[in-house]
């Protein structure tokens, strides 16, 4: 059978089985992390931003195909999580702009969706690195290029850019060295791969193997869960905008004549009625989420742009009567001047950060990466004018900064990768340096920490000229495996022995949910037997994943 267009129901059928299958393959993908830590999250990561993608899919009702695919963009922009569900959401963010006119889609169009695709993800990477995600998506743009040119199958045409897709998969590991030695391929690739193989076989009407345990809920992705958040610091009567409002408007020639859609005026109308706003806009759709008191006049200025579509609005006071009861809280204070987002994982990490003077401090790390709508989230939580994001982890640093760029306060994303980084950057705020100098203070402070972390092998590898056992302890400075061994201290010395520099005057121990007071005296004995001129602070961080994070400074 030779399929020659295909409309928006069929596309946004490609979309779900593409996002079930990535769902199906998640733990796999996450088994392709490089190093061998319990933290390989790619798989995760993108499984979550795509499936906020296709819940967007299932509430859109249009059969243009353009629609459909902005209606993926917009939820994968939202449900975005770490660098790989970052890319992903670039990609077909490029990809519905490429096709934003097409009612229906040729080979030729999905040619030119792949490649705006490419072209848009490549942007929003500072430093792209080939043999990753990245290029596999290039590779299969071209070969689409290249076979939209040569048939007008449909079926044909994805065929041949899936089969270049794993080849470039298969090659990733000649254009990065680190995978090679390893002996694996990438795993963000790997996601991209099985996601068009699941709109292949959608296409085909194909059934794809199913893994139902691997499926992640949609209930874990939350969209009620601010709310709560937001909702626990009042009295239900204290709630001055009481209905939750989604809606998005569907862009309409005729009445734009009349009245000229601008994203900046049209938001700040919608201010004028209510908070928690967040507008997302593009040449075809128009997203809002806003708390209201009178939904009708919200929905009206929207109306006057076009028609309105997926409605949803909430009674925020029934819904906070079930979650929080009627307890007496008082109700939330005017924007502070300054708001710190900061993110970790561990009750004693949240006390630490807060201790430290974090506003709001996101639970997540490496085994949980926020999203882009749950920092967009903190920064409504944050409650100022000027806030600084803190990601304490280089896979949460591009949801940041789309988060920043989404947010209606002046925020900036201060490019924190680890823990020990983030403490030293909020010990450098001082709020009459200003935002901007702030920025700059905390991040050159940042730079001047070294992390060490304690965690074990989840496999057996060999890397950097290291022979490491499963189930071992491993030693890394700065993200560089050059310890390990079988007894947990042990490795902690060795570590220590290759960060200490007779430079260095203070080492702080961020004790983890899994390490023994046993241990940790055993340790600071160590320390103060060997190392006697560098004084010692310990903190119960309660983190997971990794037994102790050392700060040396």
């Amino acid at each position: 059978m030779t399929v020659r267009t295909i409309d928006g129901t069929t596309f946004a059928q490609m979309v779900l089985l593409g996002a079930k299958h990535l769902s199906n393959n998640a733990k796999m993908i996450d088994s392709l992390n490089v190093f061998p830590v319990p933290d390989g999250d790619t798989g995760t990561n993108m499984n979550l931003s795509m499936t906020s993608g296709a819940e967007e899919v299932k509430n859109q009702t249009s059969e243009h195909a353009g629609l459909v695919a902005q209606a993926l963009a917009k939820g994968l922009l939202m449900g975005a999580r770490g660098n790989s569900g970052v890319i992903l959401s670039q990609l077909f963010r490029g990809f519905a702009k490429g096709i934003e006119d097409k009612a229906e889609l040729t080979s030729k169009d999905f040619a030119v969706g792949f490649e705006t695709g490419v072209n848009t993800a490549y942007k929003a990477v500072m430093k792209p690195v080939e043999g990753t995600i990245l290029t596999v998506a290039k590779d299969a743009a071209a070969k689409a290029s290249e076979s939209a040119e040569e048939t007008e199958d449909i079926v044909a045409f994805l065929e041949k850019v899936l089969e270049e897709a794993k080849s470039s998969l298969k090659r990733t590991p000649e254009l990065l060295p680190v995978l090679k030695e390893v002996g694996v391929v990438d795993s963000g690739g790997q996601g991209l791969v099985t996601i068009y193989e699941g709109l292949l076989a959608s296409l085909k009407g194909e059934q794809l193997p199913d893994s139902s345990d691997t499926d992640v809920s949609i209930d874990d992705m939350v969209n009620a869960e601010h709310h709560k958040m937001a909702q626990d610091f009042m009295n239900t009567e204290d709630i001055e905008f009481g209905y939750c409002t989604e809606f998005m408007v569907k862009l309409e020639e005729a009445k734009l004549k009349e009245h000229p859609f601008d994203e900046d005026t049209f938001r700040n109308e919608l201010g004028e009625h209510g908070d928690s706003l967040l507008v997302v806009s593009d040449d075809e759709i128009v997203k809002v989420h806003i708390h209201a008191e009178y939904p009708g006049d919200v929905l009206t200025l929207g109306q006057q742009f076009g028609s309105l579509i997926n409605l949803k609005i909430e009674n925020m006071r029934e819904q906070h009567t079930s979650i929080v009861g009627n307890k007496a809280q008082s109700k939330p204070a005017d924007k502070a001047e300054y708001g710190i987002v900061t993110v970790a994982m561990g009750d004693g990490l949240k006390k630490l950060f807060e201790s430290l003077g974090a506003t709001v401090v996101i639970q997540g790390g490496q085994t949980m990466n926020p999203s882009t709508k749950d920092i967009t989230d903190a920064i409504m939580e944050a409650n100022a004018r000027n806030i600084l994001i803190l990601p304490n982890n280089k896979n949460i640093v591009m949801a940041a900064e789309q988060a920043a760029e989404l947010a209606e306060e002046n925020v900036v994303v201060v490019p924190t990768k680890t823990i020990p980084q983030g403490m030293s950057a909020l010990l450098a705020f001082f709020p009459e340096a200003g935002l901007d100098g702030n920025k700059q203070n905390m991040l050159d402070a940042s730079k001047q920490v070294k992390t060490g972390q304690i965690t074990y092998a989840v496999r057996d590898t060999q890397i950097d000229g290291m022979t490491i056992e499963n189930g071992n302890f491993m030693g890394l400075a700065d993200g560089a495996i050059i310890a390990t061994n079988k007894d947990k201290v042990e490795t902690a010395k060795r570590l220590l022995d290759g960060m200490i520099s007779e430079e260095d005057e203070i080492i702080t121990i961020l004790q983890g949910e899994d390490a023994s007071d046993q241990e940790m005296e055993a340790l600071e004995a160590y320390l103060e037997e060997n190392f006697e001129d560098i004084e010692v602070e310990i903190h119960q961080g309660n983190q997971p994943i990794y037994s102790y994070i050392f700060a040396v400074e």
